[in-house]
């Protein structure tokens, strides 16, 4: 797609429902959206002016926007009553949030920052740009609806937007971050195989069984550049290597990759994931697993039950068919492991269990929220000593399960929270 910027007010009055009924996409261009929010956000702008004590008349040029760019699928869409045209019944949504507008002045020192988003992970401050009927694994689809975007975006990237806001023409600069995307979308995007490969990660080339053994220490190392190279070295194999020594060389990237993201941390999926993983240590230690060879299958369904008639019990919990993030929120505290204490028949396990819940709701704030540094910093202080701790825990007493195997969710909460916040 090739897509050059001419004026960015063309199209911008035409109405949203002027679509024939069969459409399998609808989305503004990209200029014209991002020229929509930035005057929706003119009061404030020149709120943020007049706070700073720039002088308006001066401030023409120098504006930088801060953009958060997000993607994930919308699950089941499907008209409950038929009659309808025939669409896929999932749905896709991309959207942008500002999250900030800064100013670049002569006098001044660096940047002032004008306007900052107060809500930045809400759903009122994020603006849709484009809604699809087409399922997120739905790779063809996908990249060629989304591919025009990107072009859109690069043509930006380059160019400078000239606005009228609070009646002076000013110029605006934009800066795209892709950080609102889930693990699978960012594998999506990046070329990376998907969440069950032996490359657990999306930051880093470790496999499954080297982050269960060294659990804490990696640092974030792929990027979207790297990883085009390794596609090219994956798709033209110049060392004529086997198909297993070539893809250890890319480290699983497989597929080219279509969209550059930043390395980031999905929250909701990181505590739905990690409460997964407690559900399951609670079951193993109700019926003391690291005493047993090989449990059948009935045994564990004994243990579960047992689980979840207590949490019913202590914590009116229902048992869910998949963990969700109500689940994980109610699971994940201090009184459910005392719960589950009640059904571990030895004192030290015991013991071990509510200090592994405990080191967790230490670490839990720090990636749960907006801004860390801000909101918890001991907690951010304390994140790498605490985690080195889980580990310990994890690889001694809970070995049982770490034998190398680890998720990708718990990988990436114990190794690379504090660089992603620094980031």
């Amino acid at each position: 797609c090739n897509v050059g910027i001419i004026n960015g007010l063309s199209g911008w009055m035409s109405s949203l429902d002027d679509a024939p009924a069969d459409t399998i996409t609808r989305r503004f261009r990209y200029d014209v959206a991002l020229v929509s929010a930035l005057k929706d956000l003119e009061e404030d702008i020149m709120e943020g002016l007049r706070d700073s004590e720039l002088d308006d008349s001066v401030c023409t040029s120098g504006f930088s926007v801060m953009i958060k760019e997000s993607c994930d699928g919308m699950g089941d869409v499907s008209e409950k009553h038929g009659g309808g045209p025939a669409v896929p019944e999932k749905a896709v949504r991309f959207s942008f949030t500002v999250m900030s507008v800064t100013l670049v002045t002569d006098d001044k020192e660096g940047e002032v920052t004008i306007f900052t988003e107060p809500k930045p992970n809400s759903e009122l401050s994020c603006k849709p740009l484009c809604l699809t009927f087409v399922d997120e694994s739905d790779h063809e689809t996908l990249t060629a609806i989304l591919a025009p975007i990107v072009a859109e975006r690069n043509a930006m990237k380059e160019s400078r937007l000239i606005l009228s806001i609070g009646g002076l023409p000013r110029s605006f600069r934009f800066y795209f971050r892709g950080t609102g995307y889930d693990e699978k979308m960012v594998r999506e995007m990046e070329g990376l195989e998907a969440s069950g490969s032996t490359y657990v990660c999306t930051l880093c080339d470790t496999t499954r069984s080297e982050a269960s053994k060294n659990m804490v220490l990696h640092s974030i190392t792929r990027n979207h550049e790297e990883n085009l190279e390794r596609y090219e070295i994956w798709r033209k194999n110049p060392y004529s290597e086997s198909v297993d020594e070539l893809r250890d060389r890319v480290k699983g990237v497989s597929a080219k990759p279509f969209m550059e993201t930043q390395p980031t941390l999905d929250a909701l999926h990181c505590d739905i994931g990690n409460a997964t993983e407690f559900y399951k240590i609670f079951q193993d230690e109700i019926g003391e697993v690291y005493t047993k060879v090989n449990p059948s299958r009935e045994e564990r369904r004994s243990w579960r039950t047992a689980l979840d008639k207590q949490l019913r019990k202590k914590l009116r919990l229902k048992p869910v068919m998949r963990m969700n993030g109500n689940y994980a929120r109610r699971l994940m505290t201090q009184e459910a492991a005392e719960a589950v204490c009640e059904l571990v028949p030895t004192e030290e396990r015991r013991e071990a269990l509510r200090e592994l819940m405990r080191l967790y709701l230490q670490m839990k704030p720090v990636w749960r929220a907006t801004c860390p540094a801000k909101e918890c910093p001991d907690q951010l202080c304390r994140y790498s000593f605490n985690s080195q701790r889980f580990a310990d825990l994890l690889s001694s007493t809970f070995k049982y399960r770490y034998n190398g195997k680890i998720t990708n969710y718990l990988h990436k909460t114990l190794a690379h929270v504090p660089e992603i916040i620094e980031r």
